[in-house]
């Protein structure tokens, strides 16, 4: 791996950067990733989880007691949209910060997204090389592969890229979310391809918002790509004509275009300059719309 590419890996975003914090990430959390991936994990729940309350994979409240959690407790995606906001609610809330013994009430109410950039600034934080990919994740619910963000970490001593899934860490997978395999997750760039080329049906692939289809897979493959520069937007955030609205009306020659990004995106180290000039260059791409931007 070249070193300005791990370097990049290094760098922190205004969405990952710990600030104040990043201190207590190196001396006082775990060296060890899958100690710090359950770690993390202890002081979230996932906002299916607490609408699930303590069914499904939570009936043995693995993730705690729902009935615990106050009433009027809702997802905070909008309003921790960053790892600084992340870690100031977590002391917050509890001022020992991270610990296994979170109380109910007082665990953060995140989704995939927000995970992974809490643990790539912790990773970062560490000195490895991190970054955030967005895709699907077909092992979840039969039949349909839903939107998911998860983390690669680079292993110096094995010279290659590590997937885990810091979110999905506590489900019965038929994997190790610290090291998943090759072939288990969906990455987005090949979801668009295969459905463009007509390999696969695009109503398989969908988000928790309710949408699937090919518009979805667009918006997870823009937030793949703008993780891969380092710039790891909320879910909100598309390219104008990205926008649901706007997508209907998408021309073939935008579609081409974005077969092409999606064929870089295949092997993002080996055209990581050509992707890096896309980001320097490409304005429609670079620049969103949504929320009050």
């Amino acid at each position: 791996m070249k070193d300005d590419i791990l370097k990049h890996y290094l760098e922190f975003s205004i969405y990952i950067d710990p600030g104040l914090y990043k201190d207590y990430l190196i001396k006082k959390l775990p060296d060890n990733i899958k100690e710090v991936g359950q770690l993390v994990r202890k002081q979230i729940i996932h906002r299916i989880t607490l609408k699930n309350g303590n069914t499904g994979s939570n009936t043995d409240l693995r993730y705690g007691d729902m009935t615990k959690v106050p009433w009027y407790q809702q997802c905070q995606d909008d309003v921790l949209s960053t790892t600084s906001a992340i870690l100031s609610e977590i002391f917050r809330r509890d001022k020992r910060g991270f610990v296994k013994d979170r109380k109910e009430k007082d665990k953060l109410i995140l989704t995939c997204r927000f995970i992974a950039i809490l643990v790539a600034s912790i990773l970062k934080s560490k000195g490895i090389p991190t970054r955030i990919r967005s895709g699907f994740a077909p092992y979840f619910f039969k039949g349909k592969s839903v939107d998911h963000w998860i983390n690669q970490y680079w292993d110096k001593k094995r010279k290659k890229w590590i997937m885990i899934d810091i979110d999905g860490c506590f489900e019965d997978l038929k994997f190790d979310p610290f090291d998943i395999p090759k072939g288990i997750f969906d990455f987005s760039a090949d979801v668009w391809l295969n459905i463009r080329q007509k390999k696969i049906s695009e109503k398989r692939f969908w988000n928790t918002g309710g949408y699937d289809g090919l518009v979805a897979v667009a918006w997870e493959l823009f937030y793949d790509f703008h993780s891969l520069m380092n710039n790891e937007i909320i879910y909100s955030y598309h390219p104008e004509f990205m926008l649901l609205k706007n997508f209907k009306d998408i021309k073939e020659k935008q579609l081409k275009e974005i077969d092409e990004l999606a064929l870089l995106m295949r092997s993002p180290d080996e055209n990581f300059d050509k992707l890096k000039n896309i980001w320097k260059t490409k304005k429609e791409w670079r620049l969103l719309k949504g929320g009050l931007l």
